[in-house]
């Protein structure tokens, strides 16, 4: 397995609600396309309405790869640059858990 967290900041809360729409039309083409993405879930922070928060895990890294090399996902992340004020990334070795396997 192969992962990621991801913390993007919006500008304001034009951007976060333009940031989520592009999140939702991305996320389907995910869903769609990609067997080899396990979990690509997005969450609203509690207490810090301009933050979103972002949880992948991936097959393993080939198949983090293919998720990059998409189109969409490309064009996605060209486009998120105009909502965002900061991002901040932790790529994820797994270790163990509950529902997946390593």
């Amino acid at each position: 397995m192969f992962g990621l967290f991801v913390r993007f900041t919006c500008k304001d809360e034009a951007a976060a609600t333009a940031f989520d729409e592009l999140v939702a039309r991305t996320g389907e083409q995910i869903r769609a396309n990609e067997p080899g993405t396990v979990i690509y879930a997005v969450h609203r922070v509690d207490g810090r309405p301009l933050q979103r928060a972002f949880y992948e895990l991936y097959r393993d890294e080939a198949a983090f790869d293919e998720h990059e090399s998409k189109d969409y996902v490309r064009a996605f992340l060209s486009e998120r640059e105009r909502y965002l004020s900061a991002t901040e990334v932790d790529r994820l070795d797994f270790v163990s858990g509950k529902g997946v396997e390593g």
